[in-house]
């Protein structure tokens, strides 16, 4: 197969992007289709700044058809509906696209099942839902606030737990800056009975003890039940709240349903250690909607999905050039817990991990990231 081959990558996040890129590094003669409902990507691992003023929708929200131009990159505005048995037309709602190698990164979707979920605010969901939190926020004069995760209980990894730390420490933060914390009750609640295990034995002890310090309440390792009559009900008792953030655990998205794509246990599309598709040629995916080999630890963060779109954007490039996949994914968990002022890195890789403790450069480490990122999209 010839470098004028056709390549299509379905999604717009940090899976899809980094694929454009470094496909387009890779074959720069190929001709490269994206696919997404929307022309624009959003940097999600900022929205925990977003309900207390530090950003805003427009900070995080670009455009990326300039990028897209730039890379030489078509682009077809639709969302992703199914695709064919082999895996060699992509269907959309703007019809079908056809394509010698694919690339799926549309991300998963949270399980909403709970009774009385639609009372939760979930902020991964993207600006609307950051902007919701502030605006309740700023209505409250005082109260209990439960903050919390789930998973996926067949998907280990499939859980998003650090931007929940995240909020509650930096929820603590802005209370004390508007001397208001002494109105509030903040409690975080979680099945798992020890929160932040997948980052390592030395990240629990720090979470669990920077909860203590800052007067955060826990209610952990109880399944959870419903989130109605705003209250949290789990097995081990119930917590009263007047405002619920929480995080639910993920699966695969919802258009992967009655296609011919393999599906895990968790209900994503299973891959194996090359990003490839279980039993499918030249179809790889990347992110949040997959399911992969690898430690029960392995992160869902968009680090992981960078990853592991450019080891199958290599991979791809090695198929179009009639050579077999090589080229295996890095398993790293990155992540400052930011709170608005300071900030606590972990790290955990195949080779052991570590914790830092909360500081201030760490704080503006995770700003400087984000500027840097950013880059790509400010043209």
């Amino acid at each position: 197969m010839n470098s004028k081959s056709n390549i299509t990558v379905a999604g717009a996040g940090f899976a899809a992007i980094t694929g454009v890129r470094e496909l387009r590094k890779r074959l720069p003669a190929a001709d490269i289709t994206l696919v997404a409902p929307k022309p624009e990507f959003i940097y999600l691992p900022s929205l925990i700044w977003v309900p207390y003023g530090m950003r805003n929708g427009d900070d995080l929200r670009f455009d990326i058809r300039p990028l897209l131009k730039k890379l030489d990159v078509s682009y077809v505005q639709s969302a992703v509906t199914g695709i064919s048995a082999d895996g060699r037309t992509l269907q959309t709602g703007a019809g079908d696209v056809s394509n010698d190698a694919l690339l799926i990164a549309t991300g998963g979707r949270y399980i909403r099942k709970l009774p009385g979920i639609e009372n939760v605010i979930t902020i991964c969901e993207g600006i609307e839902a950051a902007e919701k939190m502030g605006e309740r926020l700023k209505a409250m004069n005082g109260g209990t606030i439960a903050m919390g995760f789930g998973g996926n209980p067949k998907e280990p990894s499939a859980m998003r737990g650090g931007p929940m730390f995240e909020l509650l420490f930096g929820l603590e933060t802005w209370l004390k800056q508007q001397g208001q914390r002494d109105r509030f009750r903040l409690v975080f609640f979680t099945p798992a009975p020890q929160p932040g295990k997948r980052l390592g034995e030395k990240a629990v002890v720090k979470l669990l003890e920077e909860m203590k310090r800052r007067g955060i309440e826990t209610h952990l390792g109880h399944k959870l039940r419903s989130f109605e009559n705003h209250t949290v009900t789990t097995e081990g008792g119930e917590i009263p709240a007047d405002l619920i953030l929480f995080m639910p655990g993920m699966t695969g998205p919802s258009w992967m349903q009655g296609t011919p794509l393999p599906v895990s246990n968790g209900g994503m599309i299973q891959a194996d250690a090359f990003c490839q598709v279980t039993g499918m040629e030249r179809v790889y995916v990347a992110g949040d909607a997959g399911s992969f080999p690898g430690p029960e630890w392995m992160p869902k963060q968009a680090h992981m999905a960078d990853l592991q779109a450019k080891a199958a954007a290599q991979n791809m490039a090695l198929n179009l050039a009639g050579k077999a996949a090589e080229k295996q994914f890095k398993v790293e968990l990155l992540c400052i817990i930011d709170s608005l002022d300071k900030g606590m890195l972990v790290y955990r890789g195949e080779r052991g991990g570590m914790a830092l403790p909360a500081m201030k450069p760490l704080h503006w480490a995770k700003k400087y990231f984000e500027k840097t990122y950013l880059r790509h999209f400010r043209l």
